[in-house]
């Protein structure tokens, strides 16, 4: 039976009552005994101390509460109180919901005594606080210190990790320990209904790490790179229950994950082979004997690691076409990125050709070409083994090579290794006929292309010059008021020819040039790709001639066509503008033309336009029922068709990229591009600038119509 010590509360019950303050209604009586500091009892031979500070309680959320409020059933009146004084319940006013089942209360149950938090263990007693005071053990800024009572190297980790860190310089934004493992209903990390629960652990970090704009801000990587986990070969894995794969704190740490330019961090560049090497033991161990491995280990910064190659978060099997080791992709996403850097090979003395040299050599271009069988960089080099060529334990010394050719090609023997296998590109008179070829070729395009861009380049002179007095102020500004250049219909039209203009292109070109260099990847794509390109081509053939009838259509039947076909007709004017223009282009004149609502160069274009259409419906028509028309008019007027269909193709591409791209996407007034396709609208500056005239007759119109309101 507990007692109290012989001096108890009794002899100091008179100078307790002159108290001025009490703090609750009922809370005198008991103050007269435990306000004594040396007030003790003796509980299973150990003392316990009974004194209650008043000024903690005052300062809790419980100050308006009774002693007995919380202390039920120990007779307060009665002194010493009863002997056996139930243990306070919280529960009897806070219903918390969890807490019966988590892993604190399953502690405190199974009656091995383990410590566990209860409810004084994480809020105290009398000196319970709310959870939004900042002095608050359990305020989120404060949990590590709560929690770090029992659980102190979890804490003391916490701290020093990116986390911890950023919640102290901050005090926002940074999980402490309540925002990743909650407050009462904490469940064992290996139950499934666990918020940290292996299979949902990435989940619950891209809240923050994806979701949140100002962590995503402050940590420094893209939504992109974030959400790039889910679908690599880790995180398909794990979403589909095998706890083996790498998690998020697999790589970076759970308490301790620290950013990733700290040098110790489990991912800096460092460390991430040992990190990656706790579940790729064999492949570890290789690497690091091997050059890339030892350059690491010697501090050059440059030398690829685990996730230069395979990438970060988006790590796919090599065997998947989205992997930078795939077999396609090899060499010119990894290897290239280093070898075919100027500055990484003059820094290290290596050659600057290697990738240039493989690109231009049979392995090369057979990979361009999509071939998965060929050999890549990492045939003959190795992956994790890759050491120099000088190394007689390497792939590629003199000794080894036959076997390492060997392994595709059967039977080689030494005379594999003998001559250049990265085959060097001549660029002097020294390598004959390759070097004429070239030169001749260089000469044909600078002159032919250099033609066409005559009349753009005066232009842009005069633009750009333009452009600098604006800057200089001895332009004036004008406000941004826009008017409409295209109606919703126009630019529908205008949707539909663009893109069927594109498809046409493409498609087309690739039946005339299969071998191209911009033909391989997409023929490589899949099988029958050029089946599907001669439905493509057809499909876009005759959405542009549909949309060239709706049209003309639209030019005969409604009032906006009218206006637009009378606009566009070609007048005497657009001749003298064409002869004013190059004269003031040229220097000859100080006077720009004055343009309406089109300039000339916006007729021509939209003329050849319609000139083009009909000339590439007709001849695609006869190319497209070849039998009918061979039969009808004979061979050779299908060949007349075709020579006429590809040279008029020609024709329109180089006007589009010449043309119509020079004026909507690289003037000096237009760049980066027009977005009157978009929008339909065009700014006053740029109608004062192009279309004065125009822009005359919509202010006189409006002007007009306020004077008749």
């Amino acid at each position: 039976m507990t007692k109290v010590r012989k001096w108890g509360c009794m002899g100091f019950v008179l100078p307790l009552l002159l108290t001025v303050q009490l703090y609750a209604q009922g809370a005198d009586s008991c103050m007269m005994c435990h306000r004594n500091e040396t007030l003790e009892m003796k509980r299973n031979g150990r003392s316990v101390s009974l004194f209650v500070d008043a000024r903690k309680i005052q300062s809790s959320v419980h100050a308006t509460l009774s002693c007995t409020r919380c202390h039920t059933g120990l007779e307060p009146m009665k002194i010493p109180h009863a002997a056996v004084i139930p243990p306070v319940r919280c529960e009897g006013c806070h219903e918390v919901d969890g807490y019966g089942g988590s892993v604190h209360a399953r502690l405190q149950e199974d009656g091995r005594g383990n410590p566990a938090a209860g409810c004084k263990q994480c809020h105290g007693t009398h000196d319970v606080l709310s959870p939004k005071d900042p002095k608050s053990a359990n305020h989120r800024l404060r949990a590590d210190v709560g929690c770090g009572r029992c659980h102190e190297a979890v804490a003391a980790q916490y701290r020093g990790s990116a986390h911890g860190l950023a919640l102290g310089r901050e005090g926002v934004g940074s999980p402490g320990c309540l925002e990743c493992h909650g407050s009462h209903a904490i469940l064992p990390l290996d139950s499934p209904d666990a918020a940290l629960h292996k299979t949902k652990e990435p989940a619950f970090c891209l809240k923050c790490h994806l979701e949140d704009d100002t962590v995503r801000t402050e940590v420094g990587f893209p939504a992109a790179f974030m959400a790039g986990y889910l679908d690599s070969v880790h995180g398909e894995a794990l979403s589909a229950g095998n706890l083996d794969a790498a998690g998020c704190s697999d790589c970076h740490g759970s308490h301790d994950a620290k950013a990733v330019r700290d040098s110790a961090s489990r991912v800096s560049r460092w460390n991430v082979a040992d990190t990656c090497g706790r579940c790729h033991v064999d492949i570890a161990r290789t690497y690091g004997q091997s050059v890339h491995g030892r350059a690491v280990a010697k501090g050059l910064v440059d030398s690829p690691t685990c996730t230069d190659c395979h990438g970060q978060h988006n790590i796919y099997r090599v065997g998947d076409e989205n992997s930078p080791a795939a077999a396609k992709n090899v060499s010119v996403e990894i290897c290239a990125s280093c070898h075919d850097s100027l500055r990484l090979t003059q820094k290290y003395g290596i050659d600057s050709d290697r990738f240039s040299t493989f690109n231009d050599s049979f392995h090369g271009l057979a990979s361009r070409a999509g071939a998965l069988e060929v050999a890549n960089c990492a045939s003959c080099h190795g992956v994790h083994n890759i050491l120099p060529s000088s190394d007689p334990a390497s792939t590629v010394h003199r000794s080894n090579l036959a076997d390492t050719c060997g392994s595709c090609h059967p039977g080689a023997n030494d005379n594999f290794a003998r001559g250049a296998v990265h085959v060097i590109e001549a660029r002097n008179p020294e390598s004959g006929i390759l070097y004429w070829i070239r030169a001749i070729y260089l000469f044909l395009i600078t002159v032919v292309i250099g033609g066409m861009f005559l009349h753009n380049l005066l232009d842009f002179i005069m633009q750009a010059r333009q452009r600098r007095a604006l800057r200089a102020g001895k332009q004036p500004h004008l406000w941004e008021i826009h008017y409409e250049r295209m109606s919703l219909g126009e630019r529908l039209q205008h949707a539909v020819l663009m893109s069927s203009f594109i498809i046409l292109a493409v498609t087309g070109f690739m039946l005339r040039y299969p071998d191209a260099w911009w033909v391989a990847p997409i023929q490589g794509c899949c099988q029958g790709v050029f089946a599907v390109r001669g439905a493509l081509h057809r499909i876009a053939g005759f959405a542009m001639i549909a949309v060239s009838l709706c049209h003309v259509l639209y030019l005969v039947f409604t009032k906006k066509g009218r206006g637009l076909r009378r606009d566009l007709w070609p007048r005497w004017q657009d001749a003298r503008d064409v002869v004013q223009n190059l004269r003031y282009l040229t220097g000859l004149s100080r006077r720009k033309p004055l343009f309406a609502r089109f300039t000339y160069f916006e007729k021509i274009e939209y003329w050849a336009l319609i000139w083009g259409i009909m000339v590439m419906a007709v001849t695609g028509i006869v190319m497209t029922f070849d039998d009918y028309f061979m039969a009808l008019w004979s061979k050779l007027a299908w060949d007349v068709a075709r020579t006429i269909h590809f040279y008029e193709a020609v024709l329109a591409v180089l006007s589009i990229v010449i043309w119509h791209f020079y004026f909507v996407i690289y003037s000096p007034s237009t760049y980066p591009m027009s977005t009157v396709w978009i929008t339909g609208k065009i700014s006053e500056a740029e109608m004062a600038e192009h279309h004065p005239l125009e822009l005359e007759r919509l202010k006189a119109a409006q002007e007009e119509a306020s004077e008749s309101a």
